[in-house]
């Protein structure tokens, strides 16, 4: 996880004497709170908002050039109006905000379902940019973006685009083990593209919905257990017990079978994973299986899938990325997700006539 740098102060947002500052076109710059994410923080002092981000990188962000600045921190003229995103959670940001005219650079449309984006590919006015470790640097100057949201992990391959002179924003927005905490990243966006207000409510809505059902599901007696994943290429690979999954079955009224302190994924043999699950209530798979996925199919990839109770008793909770916009949107809809899953859980929680739009029992 990433650690706030010390001395970054308050992570709300507030002039000294607590009130809001005003900015060069005289209206009033909306307060920004910082409530769950732990990878940015924000402060305001003598006019420039400066933006921490992970253990180092620190961003004020200014109205003009003439700006000054503190020691330290980089400078960026806000608000950028073209930007380069690298995942489909950033690119979530900029939906959940109706911010695509600002988005002139991404990565690929594998997976994208949004009509609007994919039409924006089609006629040139969003590239496509390559792959982490293979970007296309001619691309990227096409673009000609302001700056550039990266998302750093192994692949990286930043060294060549940084050479462009472009600003490299991270957004560690997928480091976050809150469910909340990562949708909180749209206020981090907001406060780059000139849309901290849209940003705020947004993510009030989001907050508020998330924690009503939270709230609910928290008094149930009974809590069914899940487990999670399948195997692949010999091995069942599984979210960590402090994964930001885990807390949403937590969130869900429901117990995730894994129990430790790993963060991300784990690669477990089919007997560690069958001591652990063989008993489970639920079983959550997520994939891209082409056509209809089913028990059957489930069992074929695995025989011994079904020896697992949550199959014989047909409880597998399902997503097919193929057919929903997964990636793509559900990073700034975490109340959606704990819906779906709440409806799965405990049914007399939501209402009866709940579609739901992610996860859903698998029925055949």
């Amino acid at each position: 996880m990433a650690v706030l740098l010390a001395g970054c102060g308050s992570k709300t947002s507030k002039g000294s004497d607590g009130q809001t500052d005003s900015q060069s076109n005289g209206q009033a710059q909306e307060t920004v709170e910082v409530k769950y994410a732990t990878g940015f923080s924000v402060r305001d002092s003598a006019g420039v908002r400066l933006v921490n981000v992970g253990k180092k990188e620190r961003f004020a962000l200014v109205p003009s050039d003439e700006t000054a600045v503190p020691e330290g921190y980089t400078r960026v003229k806000v608000p950028v109006s073209r930007a380069i995103v690298m995942t489909m959670l950033q690119l979530s940001n900029f939906t959940a905000l109706d911010a695509h005219d600002i988005v002139k650079g991404i990565t690929g449309t594998k997976n994208l379902f949004n009509a609007d984006i994919l039409q924006r590919v089609k006629d040139g006015r969003i590239v496509k940019i390559g792959m982490e470790g293979n970007f296309d640097t001619e691309m990227v100057l096409a673009a000609n973006p302001d700056v550039i949201f990266i998302s750093p992990s192994k692949r990286g391959g930043y060294d060549a685009i940084k050479e462009t002179g472009i600003q490299l924003i991270p957004h560690l927005g997928y480091q976050e083990l809150d469910p909340l905490g990562q949708a909180e990243w749209v206020k981090f966006v907001g406060l780059f593209i000139g849309k901290v207000r849209e940003a705020n409510e947004v993510f009030a809505g989001i907050e508020s919905r998330y924690n009503e059902l939270k709230m609910k599901a928290a008094e149930v007696t009974e809590r069914p257990t899940v487990f999670s994943g399948e195997m692949h290429y010999g091995t069942w690979h599984a979210v960590g017990g402090k994964n930001y999954l885990a807390q949403i079955f937590r969130d869900a009224g429901a117990t995730y079978v894994v129990d430790d302190d790993e963060t991300g994924g784990e690669n477990l043999e089919f007997e560690k994973m069958y001591a652990l699950a063989a008993n489970a209530d639920y079983w959550r798979i997520l994939n891209s299986f082409p056509g209809d996925f089913s028990y059957e199919a489930l069992k074929a990839s695995e025989p011994r899938n079904e020896l697992f109770k949550a199959f014989k008793e047909k409880k597998v909770i399902y997503c097919n990325m193929k057919k929903q916009a997964y990636y793509e949107i559900s990073p700034v809809e975490p109340d959606v997700l704990l819906k779906d899953l709440v409806a799965v859980f405990h049914p007399e929680l939501v209402e009866p006539d709940y579609k739901p739009k992610y996860y859903r029992l698998l029925e055949k």
